[in-house]
This record gives structure tokens, C-alpha cells and sequence, in this order.
């Protein structure tokens, strides 16, 4: 029997069954902020699953996800989930449910020491240390919070769509800002990145994630690879160690 997955991040909210076998072909995505009792309930209208499992950023949605199937077997994430893994942190129950399944895909996929980097509304990197546990990480701004805060602090600065650009010297305010959003978000992941392998020490798998992590990776060779499924798949083991019985 499949299993119904769900991320819950700021922006997007991804549906996708999974099983014992791995994650399905049935896969759907809503605007988080569409996210309503009438969209959900269409959407599963003809699905089949007999469990539920969340992972959510979102608290005021994880409610209403909740609501829609308190008569269903549903698990949401937390620190206390069955992940597979321990935690080298001060306080784990802050940790962000979707960086929480990162890391079981991660350590699950792509072994141990490992860095997930999300990129999303913001741009998170968890780290999985050589012992197997969740070691820490680091939250940024994602490219899009750059644009718009620039756009929305300035009188004359528009917002600009982040895409390639083919000279480093831009020759108008758009080129410029794009440049600046694009380059500097790249500068900034590869630092953190520098600085994070250096202190873990030998061959570190480096994963890309998130909405944003083609575009970023295009110019950042330090991610040895883009998986887009990674976190659904971390939502998919948990569910298969969850449901296990049932």
C-alpha cells in the first residue's frame, strides 16, 4: 500500500506517493498559499494511501493538513521520528522539519559525511558528520529574498529575475542587479561551503536540493550532485519505518 508524502515549505507544497519500492510517479504541487481545505481534499480525491507523512515549515498549514486527515494514519516529522540518525546539536527540536528529511535521504542515498543545501525561499545546509548524525548547518538568504529586499528597500531598484548572465561588468541596472543577485548568492553558498568542508575533513558528498538548485549548481562544481526528490525520499523512509507494521 502506497504512502502519501508531503513537503510543506514556504513557497510550494509537494504531494507524492511512495512505498517500500520508492517514491511513485504520482507527484502534484500547490502554491503554499492556496494551500485550502477544498484544493487539498481534490487533490486526494482519488488516491489511494494508507498513511500520512508531513513535513512542514509552515505551522498554520500543518494545522490544516492535520484537520483534513485526523480519521487517516498521519505522522508528522519531528526530532523524535524514527530518522535514522542522532543529532550533534544544542537544541534538534529546532531544526526545520524539511532539513530533518534531507538528511535521512542524504545519509540514506549518499552516505556519511555528507552536506544537503536546499535551496529554497531561504538556503539551508545540514551536515551529516562522519559518525552518522546530524552535526549542525547553516541558514542563509535564497537568491529570490536577495532580489526582493533590494526591490522592496529602494526607490528606483527593480526586482530581477536571477538568470545567467554572459559578462561579470553589467551595462545597465538590470544586468547589474541580476549579476549581483546571481554572483553573490553563488559567492555566498561557495564560502559556506569551503569553510564546512574544511572543518569536516576528507571526501564530504555535496547535495543540492530546492526549487532553486539547478539554476545554483550550474556555477557551483563544489555539489557533487542535484536531487531534486531528496527531501520526499527522506519523507518516504520515515514512513516506511513508521508504517512497517501496518
Amino acid at each position: 500500500m502506497a504512502w502519501l508524502l508531503i513537503d510543506n515549505s514556504n513557497s510550494r507544497t509537494k504531494f507524492r506517493l511512495g512505498d517500500a519500492s520508492g517514491l511513485l510517479e504520482w507527484n502534484e504541487v500547490i502554491p503554499t498559499r492556496d494551500l485550502t481545505a477544498e484544493s487539498i481534499q481534490t487533490l486526494i480525491d482519488s488516491l489511494d494511501f494508507s498513511g500520512v507523512v508531513v513535513a512542514s515549515v509552515v505551522p498554520e498549514k500543518e494545522k490544516l493538513l492535520r484537520k483534513i486527515f485526523e480519521n487517516q494514519n498521519y505522522h508528522p516529522l519531528t526530532h523524535e521520528s524514527p530518522l535514522g540518525y542522532g543529532f550533534e546539536l544544542d537544541a534538534p527540536e529546532q531544526i526545520g522539519h524539511d532539513r530533518l528529511a534531507n538528511v535521512v535521504a542524504l545519509k540514506d542515498r549518499y552516505g556519511a559525511p555528507g552536506i544537503a543545501i536546499d535551496f529554497g525561499t531561504a538556503v539551508t545546509f545540514s551536515i551529516i558528520s562522519v559518525e552518522g548524525n546530524f552535526a549542525g548547518g547553516v541558514i542563509a538568504p535564497g537568491m529570490e529574498c536577495m532580489t526582493e529586499y533590494l526591490s522592496e528597500k529602494t526607490a528606483q531598484l527593480p526586482q530581477v529575475k536571477p538568470e545567467e548572465y554572459l559578462s561579470a561588468i553589467g551595462k545597465n541596472t538590470i544586468e547589474a542587479l541580476r549579476i549581483g543577485a546571481v554572483a553573490g548568492h553563488r559567492g555566498m553558498v561557495r564560502q559556506i561551503l569551503r569553510e564546512m568542508v574544511s572543518e569536516i575533513g576528507g571526501e564530504v558528498s555535496v547535495v543540492a536540493t530546492g526549487g532553486g538548485a539547478t539554476f545554483a549548481a550550474q556555477g557551483l562544481p563544489e555539489i557533487s550532485s542535484v536531487d531534486l526528490d531528496l527531501t520526499l525520499e527522506g519523507l518516504r523512509l520515515v514512513a516506511e519505518r513508521v508504517f512497517k507494521d501496518e
